[in-house]
């Protein structure tokens, strides 16, 4: 590793501030300016340099029969093209483009958490080992009647929907 990626991993941001940043981007319904559009792009841009590296590390440890390093590699070769897709033409254009590097971020955040075991409330996306009471969530989801299964705090109980 050489001395500027060893710097750029020290100040990364963390897991969460990367999926809550893409996941802000994904939530906006009007469009950017430019300005601020090439900025979104550079930070997601970094946030899946890092990530695709960190794990595709940690699935690469994994023996080769192991489906969620395999599925978490799929989404790796994935965030790689969506990375050397050119810039797109017109602002709405750019706008989908980035908002598919955004997607990417959330995808491999969420893969990153499920290889290094990390578990999140469906409710509000922060870890749930953080000393608050957790209850079992289950709820109908919009596949035929596919059940969407985790953990939530006892807090987040009713305050909206989950991110699944």
């Amino acid at each position: 590793m050489t001395a500027a990626q060893d710097q750029a991993q020290c100040h990364a941001p963390s897991v969460a501030t990367m999926r809550a940043a893409a996941a802000w981007f994904l939530d906006q319904r009007t469009l950017p300016r430019h300005e601020n559009l090439r900025l979104w792009s550079a930070d997601l841009t970094a946030f899946l340099e890092h990530l695709i590296h960190e794990t595709g590390l940690l699935a690469a440890g994994l023996p080769p029969y192991d489906v969620p390093g395999r599925v978490a590699m799929v989404c790796v070769d994935e965030a790689r093209l969506r990375l050397s897709m050119p810039e797109a033409a017109g602002l709405n254009g750019e706008t989908q483009r980035v908002r598919c590097l955004a997607r990417s971020v959330v995808a491999l955040c969420d893969h990153y958490d499920t290889l290094t075991g990390a578990r999140m409330c469906l409710a509000c996306d922060k870890p749930l080992d953080d000393g608050r009471p957790v209850v079992p969530y289950e709820t109908e989801g919009p596949s035929g009647g596919a059940k969407a299964s985790g953990r939530i705090h006892a807090a987040c109980v009713g305050t909206g929907r989950p991110r699944r």
